[in-house]
């Protein structure tokens, strides 16, 4: 009876000697804890899917803004499929192979370094939209944006490739037991990954969007004060200013929403205190990280009315007629 309930407790009973055992929780904990990411899991896929589908579909939607939109919708809608992967890590065991766990990593990676490269691309976005509107047509454009989000998304595929070049070169090297899926990155290179992934771009996103904030509260007081003398032309022009600093408010909490997520998890990586989070505290800054995922089209469908629209469109099948992609939706 003792041998059994050894060999239940590892990842791979036929290999006594060299598997790693299951992390043994209580089985209500268990349940709990496939249900809240197996629900993360199709909740994010679906909702950033309908962002995706929405803003490909509908020809009124190709907006730089919304280019960047979708690239990050394309982004979380990758990350609620890895949450598949956690729930196979609940009991502590990979039973796929080592190359798949070094890919997992490697995608990983891409993708959370996309994410915040678009994030500062939006943040660009919304400073030149508010600082310099005169010129903002011009200087954004869907083309430039398209190619933006395609340069980050390149950067960060190949920047992490090689990264994690010596891990591909022997899969599963690094592992201690069978049933581990381990990846190692240089002392040097992780810095490096930390500061150009994370520092870098968050100290770019946080002055970029104080400079937004200066700006906008400066020009609503000018609004307040020349408010009787404005003619009809400007009141056009304080309406489209109204519009951006809509979508700057909107895609603000996006971003403050985005930092407040992800930070507990690279303070952890920066001050390289792993080792003491208990199994709870990891798993809450794991979760954390991936929920964020899962928030942004809630954020669009309470903000946006072009994307509750487009939600009532694709769920009622409207989109599957002819012409249906010309449709007014903003």
């Amino acid at each position: 009876m003792m041998t059994t309930l050894e060999d239940a407790e590892l990842c791979f009973p036929q290999l006594l000697n060299s598997s790693c055992r299951k992390t043994l929780l209580p089985h209500s904990v268990s349940i709990l804890n496939y249900t809240i990411l197996s629900s993360m899991c199709l909740l994010t896929a679906t909702l950033n899917l309908l962002v995706i589908i929405s803003i490909s579909h509908f020809k009124q939607l190709h907006t730089p803004t919304n280019v960047l939109l979708l690239s990050l919708s394309v982004s979380d809608f990758f990350v609620g499929l890895l949450v598949s992967f956690q729930i196979m890590l609940l009991d502590g065991c990979w039973l796929l192979s080592d190359l798949v766990c070094v890919l997992y990593y490697v995608f990983d990676y891409i993708i959370t370094s996309a994410s915040i490269g678009t994030m500062v691309l939006i943040s660009v976005d919304r400073y030149v939209a508010i600082c310099d509107p005169l010129h903002y047509p011009t200087k954004v454009t869907v083309k430039r944006a398209q190619i933006s989000v395609c340069l980050c998304w390149t950067c960060s595929a190949l920047c992490h490739s090689l990264l994690l070049r010596d891990n591909f070169r022997q899969p599963g090297r690094y592992n201690s037991c069978s049933g581990e899926c381990v990846v190692v990155i240089g002392y040097v290179a992780g810095l490096a990954d930390l500061f150009l992934s994370f520092i870098a771009p968050v100290t770019v996103i946080i002055v970029l969007y104080l400079r937004v904030f200066v700006v906008a509260v400066s020009q609503a007081r000018a609004m307040r004060s020349h408010v009787a003398a404005v003619a009809l032309w400007r009141s056009l022009k304080v309406t489209a200013k109204k519009s951006e600093m809509k979508a700057a408010r909107t895609l603000g909490v996006v971003v403050v929403v985005f930092l407040l997520c992800l930070c507990p998890y690279f303070c952890v990586a920066l001050t390289e205190q792993e080792t003491l989070l208990n199994a709870s505290s990891a798993a809450f800054v794991i979760c954390l990280f991936y929920f964020n995922s899962c928030l942004n089209p809630v954020i669009y469908a309470f903000f946006y009315p072009w994307f509750r629209k487009s939600i009532k469109l694709i769920v009622t099948l409207q989109v599957l007629k002819p012409g249906s992609s010309e449709a007014k939706i903003a």
